[in-house]
């Protein structure tokens, strides 16, 4: 049982003593106090799990590590299909010269965006 729930359960456990000890007369307003303590509960949980997937951890962090291999994945491939003309030209224009200068280039290109999107990943 986590923090949360056993938070939860003294609450109840306290409303429930209270009801005992006030009566019935009083079961509505323990009932509202108790339904204002578990919204307030959730919400605070909520936040907490949005502000760790904004992280990148929690459940959230698993939905980013997979856009971060979709975006990466998709880069590799448009990089490699930009690779194929790129080095024609490059091949037809200087030779060997300008074939290296091509994948120099895409190499370079490359390196950036792996560096950047190692930058933008949590620690």
């Amino acid at each position: 049982m986590d923090a949360h729930a056993r938070e939860l359960k003294k609450e109840l456990d306290a409303t429930l003593d209270a009801r005992r000890e006030l009566g019935p007369e009083y079961e509505a307003e323990l009932v509202d106090s108790f339904v204002d303590k578990v919204d307030t509960q959730v919400r605070r949980r909520l936040a907490e799990e949005r502000l760790l997937a904004a992280r990148g951890g929690g459940r959230g962090g698993a939905e980013a590590a997979a856009s971060g291999f979709g975006e990466r994945f998709g880069f590799a491939v448009v990089t490699l299909v930009l690779a194929i003309p790129l080095s024609a030209i490059g091949a037809a224009q200087a030779g060997l010269s300008g074939l290296l200068v091509v994948w120099a280039g895409i190499l370079g290109v490359s390196f950036v965006h792996a560096r950047q999107a190692r930058g933008a990943e949590p620690a």
